[in-house]
């Protein structure tokens, strides 16, 4: 993590010059007294990953920018470019999350007056819709979150039912999850007999975690480290936590229910 820090350091320095320069001539697209706010009233938002992109669109963030492109699968190894530089010029504001060294750097190297807001990345059903109407309420954007949560609430609840209804045996599965994919445990209604991560299992991890002996594992897809529990027979099932590229937080619940489904099926 420090090796990232530094070799960011020597990308911004060069770079820092030049956005100031160009921020200081001005252009006809300068930000207004409305706050640069765009679309209705919707802010302009930049975003460090998909997954702070989806947030922001869910609150209602209509003009929302994405640095980290979506084949990175650990953002913090991401360099940013002088063209995400120029876009954090623009924004209202910056999305990042604790875990991503670059964000403060990113904001300071282009001179920026956009607000920088740390976003809890958890898709838990609760924690996600909480974080929702929090940034709608920052954004000024209440009532496209409030509808979101709305249409979120249902979707959710439909596919717990069917997941409860695809239990093996009628009996909700024991699982060991991987700490950031606890959330499809809890969508599936799944009994959670143990967790590791995000460093690679241990022996005795493996031997303790073996010894429950989980149905399934659910292993986070973007910092997994291979079978986690190898001659167990439990089946490993692979949770995207990333949205794609429209910023759609929906697909990434029906994608996790429908590998669970699959799952449990062979579990049967």
């Amino acid at each position: 993590m420090a090796r990232n820090r530094v070799r960011l350091a020597h990308l911004f320095a060069p770079l820092t010059a030049v956005l100031l320069l160009t921020a200081g001539c001005g252009s006809s697209d300068a930000k207004s007294g409305d706050g640069g706010h765009a679309h209705d009233g919707a802010p302009v938002v930049v975003a460090t990953t998909t997954w702070e992109g989806a947030f922001a669109k869910a609150a209602g963030a209509k003009d929302v920018k994405v640095i980290v492109p979506q084949s990175v699968q650990h953002a913090p190894d991401y360099d940013p470019k002088p063209s995400d530089l120029a876009a954090v010029a623009d924004a209202d504001f910056v999305l990042y999350a604790p875990f991503e060294p670059y964000a403060e750097k990113i904001k300071e190297a282009a001179g920026s007056d956009a607000e920088l807001v740390e976003v809890n990345l958890d898709n838990d059903a609760d924690k996600a819709s909480a974080e929702v109407a929090r940034l709608g309420k920052l954004f000024g954007t209440q009532d496209a979150a409030a509808a979101w949560q709305k249409t979120f609430g249902t979707q959710y609840a439909d596919l717990r039912r069917e997941l409860k209804a695809a239990w093996p045996g009628g009996k909700a599965p024991a699982v060991v999850t991987q700490v950031f994919t606890a959330w499809s445990a809890k969508l599936a209604g799944a009994e959670v007999v143990g967790t590791y991560g995000p460093e690679a299992v241990t022996a005795k991890q493996l031997s303790d975690l073996s010894a429950k002996k989980p149905a399934l594992v659910l292993d986070n897809a973007h910092m997994s480290t291979g079978t986690v529990l190898p001659d167990t027979g439990a089946k490993q099932v692979k949770i995207v936590n990333f949205p794609g590229k429209d910023l759609d937080l929906l697909p990434v619940y029906r994608d996790a229910a429908s590998a669970l489904k699959k799952a449990m099926a062979g579990a049967a």
